[in-house]
């Protein structure tokens, strides 16, 4: 038999062998029959020095390479909106049926079918989004930025499941899914590992084998991946979600079985409870599941935020708990000096995360959850979402153990401390570096003074080597000092110098909340900004005349006051003037439009808005005749709630003030 024709055969064969094995878990050969063939097809290969791009020979791992490249998605990948308990999960089912019964109000002769439901698991590893043309896999890379991702292709060959060849032969197509270690396979490698090269978890695992530049590594991880979606594909389309799962499960690709369909949305409740139920006895990480409207012309016309499709969503599991032991506690210094403790504990799996480390807030935190003899005892931690762990408490029966000493003196500069109600404060805030470089980052953040190119690192090295201690010293930099500085080259001395002489024409209101008033944010400094619209009005109000401005009480007029009354901050800003930073004033008011939803209302926005920025909105709110505040009050009329809406949102919930969560309606509202 011809060689070549010979090596296609056992490709085609070996293929076969492995999707049955590793995709439908229905070995059709044993092992040992398997191997045979393997071993044929390599000594072929060797013979001819040809290795074509399907054989599975190329699973193995090839060359160390020297790094990654972008590669550009033929389609984006979207991220999802997020679901954190059932009331997010129904308001985004209305706002659905409402965008579904306004098409269908309009376009009575199309109408789009009543809307039909699939659950799919939220996988918890690493998107993947694999290119093939005419049948063949060309590309794969990491999801990036949504647009651009890293090219992987060498370390995904190296996953079994995943075919190197599929039946549809026309054109490209785009597939993704969620590279993952199952839970077993990391148990396996593990057992065989060096303590020192045993894996923390399997998100980290699979994320860092694919992130890996030798595809050696990868291929001992003995990965696995599911697929969910065609992102990009020539010359076809599907009427529905199970058409297009149905053709992912025709070209070989590894479809997970938890997937169900529904027509009614009480039944997508009862199935996510079912599914939180079972995730402990599930092989491989989940933290939630996918819920998405299966009609393909539903998704086209519901379409897109700027981030989500309006058609799916993600509804995250409650927060998992459990305890391990806390072993001490150390205290950090913030940029407005005050002293914040934070808990090492013995490192504990949670919500497929090695947690060493939990918040404490305030040493009031640590009396109120019984914890100041709690050094060496079992404690109860949560982890809700990506927030840094908490500690609950104590578990009850655990005895007293170490007391957690609260610091007398500053633990970077050794001053004094002061406590405030719950708090601790070092008050030596022209000497204690953390507090100074922490003050620094802060001007130049991109919400502040926006310095492009600057870092915590760029304040840290400036500090210690150039003796920069305040903002002030930013616009005294010279070149010459800067090329001398380790990893600073002519270009990127040139170019911090000239993101810094572009700030001095930053607008007044960036420039106030860049300064750090105490207890003062953004929406309280552009306010100031609009009202005085001259720095030297805002650094000579006085208390009276402030608490008579929106939003603004003694506590805060007080601190604003203090805070330019104290000589070195007034030294400071005439330092920063006469070096060229001249605050621009606010543009003049436009006209309002006094006919609108909300003119002359007093509104608060809170949470975070998908089709807007709470900037954009307040701009627009403004012109619309609104007065934006930071706070709910009697006197607020309407609070807008966006994701993640805490406190204020519950505060206007009691005072019976109206809430708009619904983004749709807000647009209209707003008239966009």
């Amino acid at each position: 038999m011809d060689p070549m024709h010979e090596m296609e055969q056992l490709i085609t064969e070996l293929n076969k062998y492995s999707y049955h094995y590793y995709t439908l878990d229905e070995p059709l050969v044993d092992d040992k029959e398997y191997d045979v063939l393997y071993d044929r097809l390599i000594q072929l290969e060797e013979v001819s020095g040809i290795v074509l791009p399907d054989s599975p020979t190329q699973r193995v791992g090839g060359e160390l390479l020297k790094g990654f490249l972008p590669h550009r998605h033929l389609s984006p990948l979207w991220s999802l909106d997020k679901a954190q308990n059932l009331e997010k999960l129904a308001s985004w089912h209305t706002r659905a049926r409402k965008l579904i019964a306004d098409y269908n109000t309009k376009n009575p002769d199309q109408p789009l079918p009543e809307p039909s439901y699939a659950i799919e698991l939220k996988f918890d590893g690493l998107t993947l989004n694999l290119t093939y043309e005419n049948g063949k896999l060309i590309q794969a890379a990491t999801r990036g930025n949504g647009v651009t991702g890293e090219g992987i292709l060498e370390q995904v060959k190296t996953i079994r499941s995943i075919p190197l060849s599929i039946p549809f032969k026309e054109g490209k197509i785009e597939v993704q899914g969620e590279g993952i270690m199952n839970l077993s396979v990391l148990a396996a490698y593990n057992e065989n590992a060096t303590d020192k090269d045993k894996l923390k978890n399997a998100r980290n695992a699979a994320a860092g084998a694919l992130r890996n530049l030798n595809p050696k590594v990868t291929a001992t991880r003995r990965l696995s991946a599911f697929f969910y979606n065609i992102g990009y594909m020539d010359g076809i389309t599907f009427e529905s979600h199970q058409e297009m799962m149905q053709f992912l499960k025709d070209n070989h690709f590894k479809v997970n079985p938890y997937i169900f369909y529904f027509e009614n949305f009480d039944d997508v409740i009862a199935q996510l409870e079912d599914i939180q139920a079972q995730r402990t006895g599930l092989d491989y990480l989940i933290d939630g599941a996918v819920v998405k409207i299966t009609d393909m012309r539903t998704r086209e016309v519901l379409g897109y935020t700027d981030k989500f499709p309006r058609w799916a969503i993600a509804y995250k599991f409650e927060a998992e708990e459990t305890s391990t032991i806390l072993e001490s506690v150390s205290w950090n210094v913030g940029r407005t000096g005050k002293i914040t403790p934070l808990a090492r504990v013995e490192a504990v799996e949670l919500a497929g995360v090695t947690v060493q480390n939990c918040t404490l807030n305030n040493i009031g935190d640590i009396e109120r959850k019984n914890l100041k003899y709690a050094i060496g005892t079992r404690v109860f931690i949560r982890r809700s979402n990506e927030v840094i762990p908490e500690i609950l408490g104590k578990v009850t029966e655990e005895s007293d153990g170490e007391e957690i000493i609260f610091p007398e003196k500053c633990p970077a500069c050794g001053f004094p401390l002061e406590q405030r109600g719950a708090h601790l404060f070092c008050n030596n805030t022209l000497e204690c570096t953390p507090q100074i470089i922490a003050k620094i980052t802060h001007f130049a953040s991109r919400d502040a003074m926006d310095i492009e190119t600057f870092s915590i690192m760029t304040a840290q090295q400036l500090h210690s080597e150039l003796g920069v201690k305040e903002p002030a010293d930013l616009y005294a930099l010279e070149f010459e000092k800067l090329v001398e500085l380790e990893r600073f080259g002519e270009r990127k001395a040139n170019n911090l110098l000239q993101a810094i002489e572009e700030s001095k024409t930053r607008d007044l209101a960036s420039f106030l909340y860049a300064l750090g008033i105490p207890n003062t944010g953004k929406s309280t400094t552009r306010m100031l900004a609009e009202h005085y619209r001259d720095l030297h009005k805002v650094m000579n109000a006085t208390v009276e005349e402030l608490v008579e401005l929106p939003d603004i009480g003694n506590i805060v007029a007080e601190s604003i006051v203090a805070f330019f009354a104290d000589p070195f901050m007034q030294t400071s800003i005439q330092k920063m003037l006469d070096r060229g930073v001249q605050p621009q004033s606010p543009a003049e008011p436009v006209v309002i439009n006094t006919d609108s939803y909300f003119a002359g209302k007093t509104v608060v926005l809170t949470g975070t808005l998908q089709t807007m920025t709470r900037d954009d909105a307040a701009a627009r709110l403004e012109s619309l005749g609104a007065k934006v505040t930071g706070s709910v009050s009697k006197k607020t009329d309407i609070v807008i709630a966006g994701e993640k809406a805490g406190s204020k949102l519950t505060k206007a919930q009691e005072l019976g003030i109206e809430v708009i969560e619904d983004e749709e309606e807000l647009k209209r509202l707003l008239e966009l």
